[in-house]
């Protein structure tokens, strides 16, 4: 009798436990319709959005196709790209020879051309500030900046006229020096 007591209380509990599913048919097909309804919606975001990647897709085009067009050439893989550049330098008024002043002059003039080589390559930092005061500029400063190291520069030409020297600078760049 004691087991089944607990017999019955085991079953009286489990049925209680479970539950039972009733399921609506039409509940399911209304619910399927409103799915159904609204992946539309989505297919239309997704071709506004398929439409606005071909837009910018066709402004890179152009972007990019311009910068070809550019004078500026840009340096590929396996080719060498050829930099010429010219440097100008004065010589000193107090200097005890012409010809110290001619080693002076072409001196400052392979500085300018190794100068300019670097801001070919590197490009060059504009920093600048202006000083206001009364609505007007009291003080405007401008500073240009190169930090590069330039080698195998080969000086091509240099003539020196009434005091002038220039030289003729170019360097040979290939895609490998740059690329690491």
């Amino acid at each position: 009798m004691k087991y089944s007591m607990l017999l019955v209380a085991f079953l009286s509990a489990s049925t209680l436990m479970a539950e039972t599913v009733v399921v609506d048919t039409d509940k399911i097909k209304v619910a399927e319709t409103k799915v159904i309804l609204e992946y539309p919606k989505q297919d239309e975001k997704l071709d506004a959005l398929a439409s606005q990647l071909t837009a910018l897709e066709n402004k890179l085009g152009e972007v990019s196709q311009k910068a070809q067009e550019s004078e500026e050439p840009l340096l590929e893989r396996n080719k060498q790209m050829l930099i010429s550049v010219m440097g100008q330098g004065v010589a000193p008024m107090n200097t005890s020879s012409p010809a110290q002043a001619y080693a002076l002059a072409k001196r400052a003039a392979v500085a300018d051309a190794y100068r300019l080589i670097a801001e070919k390559v590197k490009g060059v930092r504009v920093d600048g500030q202006d000083v206001i005061q009364n609505m007007m500029v009291k003080r405007s400063t401008v500073r240009t900046s190169v930090n590069a190291m330039v080698r195998n520069a080969n000086v091509v030409e240099t003539t020196f006229k009434e005091g002038l020297c220039e030289v003729e600078m170019e360097i040979v760049l290939a895609y490998s020096q740059f690329a690491q």
